[in-house]
């Protein structure tokens, strides 16, 4: 998603790559010769945020690393498009939102989905009241990797034969033994906890953003989670079932994840196994269904029969990314700044935190504190490898 984010910026007159950063020689290189005439490569992304013409960064590493380097160019006095998932963990959410906030910085969350046209049509009649008062919502993303999973390595290869500084790579998690199928990308990052959380950090960014936009969700209230590892037996540790139950005031909303079986309901389509995801919205007077490109609404009986469709009242994207670049300009925060996305990220670290522990977490929204549960507080705060250190002095705004 890196070298696409960056596509996308490149292309643009006013646009100039002048830095890249990749502890992989070989993907470092590629992007600087591309970009040979402006562009200087670093592996240290620590020395590559003190070049001065260096405006804004984008931040595509795996996720174990996102809180550190976007805090990191926060206090550089860099602007910043993150990827999703935001954060790892519960105090990474907060303490990434605050540097942002205290440094004045701009960013934008990679969950370019919400610049869609069909987002913003299931919003516009989500809030226009038809579907009457919505009690609970729905989300799943599903795929079937039965039975091998994403494999296990047989042949050895060193890091160092692929120009790859692995102890780098592992950054502030766990210094593991070098699997190449890990390093390879993001689908396969997402096979392992330690760097990743999993598909449900991994995909709920994208789908539950359509709810919290919608019904301007706040921080969940109470969060309920089970799941396991019950089929999958490759190189990887991840869970690959996981269901979860958020409690709102005044509603629910659900996730579902697995990685054994990609039964889509309503957007099954084609009866064979692939990835499918959708949201669906139970209202009073009917549900509204949805998935990236798609909207359907199935009415209760006659209910609705005299209601008119909204009017389009969003504006239409520039894209994702040109919003960021135009915010950076303008001094004013995109979309999915972590002001907004923290209410993303947050139900979904918690839901890895009460699978871990085993019991549901009540959550204060306005003190944004856990409510009575030692553990779960003090291993919402992530012990990162030495010599990293956890930025602590924004854990609190």
């Amino acid at each position: 998603m890196g070298v696409s984010n960056l596509n996308v910026c490149a292309r643009f007159p006013d646009v100039v790559v002048t830095a890249a950063c990749d502890v992989w020689d070989a993907r470092l290189e590629v992007i600087v010769e591309r970009f040979k005439d402006t562009c200087k490569g670093y592996e240290d992304y620590r020395e590559m945020l003190k070049q001065k013409n260096l405006d804004a960064v984008i931040i595509a590493t795996p996720p174990h690393w996102h809180t550190l380097v976007a805090v990191a160019a926060c206090e550089a006095g860099k602007d910043l498009y993150v990827q999703k998932p935001m954060t790892m963990h519960l105090g990474e959410s907060f303490a990434l939102r605050n540097a942002v906030n205290k440094h004045k910085r701009i960013c934008q969350v990679g969950t370019q989905i919400h610049a869609s046209e069909n987002y913003r049509r299931v919003v516009e009649y989500v809030r226009s009241g038809n579907l009457g008062h919505i009690g609970a919502v729905r989300t799943f993303n599903v795929l079937n990797q039965h039975p091998d999973g994403i494999g296990r390595v047989t042949a050895q290869q060193t890091p160092e034969s692929l120009g790859l500084n692995w102890n780098l790579w592992c950054g502030p998690a766990p210094l593991r033994p070098f699997n190449p199928t890990l390093a390879h990308d993001a689908y396969n990052h997402s096979s392992w906890m330690a760097y990743s959380g999993g598909w449900t950090p991994g995909m709920a960014p994208h789908i539950i953003d359509l709810p919290v936009w919608a019904l301007d969700l706040g921080f969940p209230i109470n969060t309920s989670s089970a799941g396991g590892r019950f089929v999958l037996k490759d190189d990887g540790d991840v869970y690959d079932h996981h269901e979860v139950l958020w409690q709102y005031p005044g509603r629910t909303m659900t996730w579902m994840c697995s990685l054994a079986n990609s039964y889509g309901f309503d957007f099954h389509g084609n009866p064979v196994p692939q990835r499918r995801l959708g949201v669906y919205f139970h209202g009073t007077n009917g549900t509204l269904m949805a998935n990236y490109g798609t909207m359907r609404i199935v009415a209760e009986g006659d209910k609705m029969k005299d209601l008119q469709e909204p009017e389009k009242s969003i504006p239409p994207s520039p894209g994702h990314e040109r919003e960021w670049l135009d915010c950076v300009k303008a001094r004013q925060q995109p979309s999915c700044n972590p002001n907004y996305h923290v209410r993303v990220d947050v139900p979904v670290q918690l839901s890895l935190l009460s699978l871990k522990l085993g019991r549901s977490i009540r959550f204060d929204p306005v003190k944004e504190r856990i409510v009575g549960d030692k553990e779960a507080s003090n291993l919402a705060v992530p012990k990162y490898r030495a010599p990293w250190k956890f930025p602590r002095q924004y854990l609190h705004a």
